[in-house]
């Protein structure tokens, strides 16, 4: 009975709809096998694809640059190591590498920065059951907020700030898993030159 109220009373939503943030702050941050900054993100998504499917997927980094915007590249050094360039929020790149410290192969991928990282960041992405609507994916980022407070005001001008990328990312990769495309209200170069032909 016990056991059956700790768990009813802990609150297992991401941390972007948790009733105590603190606690959840908390939770989510011991969750992270590397600290790696002071704000934690979280953010999720439920996508109508199996969980393996959408595991096996994000588990290959070269497929993740059309789906996290701010992504300029990511070079794949070996299994475990990665070597990411970001757009910054003001114009510019910035750059580090980052290595995975846990893989459950259909559940959570976590990784770290490693020393010396433009932002220090580390995070996780969990696959969770969601029965027949397919399967909840839950984003949880720790990164250092470069610049302080101005750097802060700078990501939201740009629309860079790790809040609002983190839900739009979760929905492009909802929509190309879903669809097989991402929307875009953007033109691409071919549309224009069929549209001047």
């Amino acid at each position: 009975m016990a056991d059956t109220m700790n768990r009813a009373s802990k609150d297992d939503a991401p941390l972007s709809t948790a009733n105590k943030e603190s606690q959840a702050i908390d939770e989510a941050t011991d969750g992270l096998i590397v600290q790696r900054g002071d704000k934690l993100v979280a953010r999720a998504v439920t996508i109508n694809r199996p969980r393996a499917e959408l595991y096996a997927f994000w588990r290959d980094f070269s497929n993740l640059p059309p789906i996290l915007d701010n992504v300029v590249r990511i070079d794949v050094l070996d299994r475990e190591r990665s070597h990411w360039v970001v757009k910054a929020p003001a114009g510019g790149t910035v750059e580090w590498d980052s290595r995975i410290t846990e893989d459950r192969e259909g559940e959570l991928i976590a990784w770290a920065s490693e020393d010396g990282a433009d932002i220090p960041n580390s995070g996780r992405i969990e696959f969770r059951d969601a029965g027949a609507r397919g399967t909840v994916v839950v984003a949880t980022i720790n990164y250092a907020q470069p610049g302080g407070t101005i750097g802060r005001v700078i990501s939201r001008i740009f629309q860079r700030e790790p809040k609002m990328q983190a839900q739009r990312d979760l929905r492009r990769f909802k929509q190309l898993m879903e669809t097989g495309e991402i929307a875009t209200s953007s033109r691409t170069q071919q549309q224009l030159e069929e549209e001047r032909n």
